[in-house]
């Protein structure tokens, strides 16, 4: 088993590095603009979604009201 050298092996990370397309400031924050925005519109859905659920089955079973 051949032992890889650390300095080529920065060096191709480094080159690496140097070819990946970074986002610009202004995408990175509509991005994350985007993500928490829809994560409190599922969060919305998900909570009416469970109490629409919590008083058909409390409706169902007569316990509750």
């Amino acid at each position: 088993m051949a032992l890889a050298d650390p300095v080529k092996f920065l060096r191709e990370v480094r080159a690496e590095i140097g070819k990946v397309t970074w986002p610009s400031r202004k995408e990175t924050l509509i991005t994350t603009g985007l993500v928490f925005a829809l994560s409190g519109l599922a969060a919305v859905f998900f909570f009416v979604a469970d109490q629409i659920i919590g008083v058909g089955v409390r409706a169902l079973f007569g316990v509750g009201f």
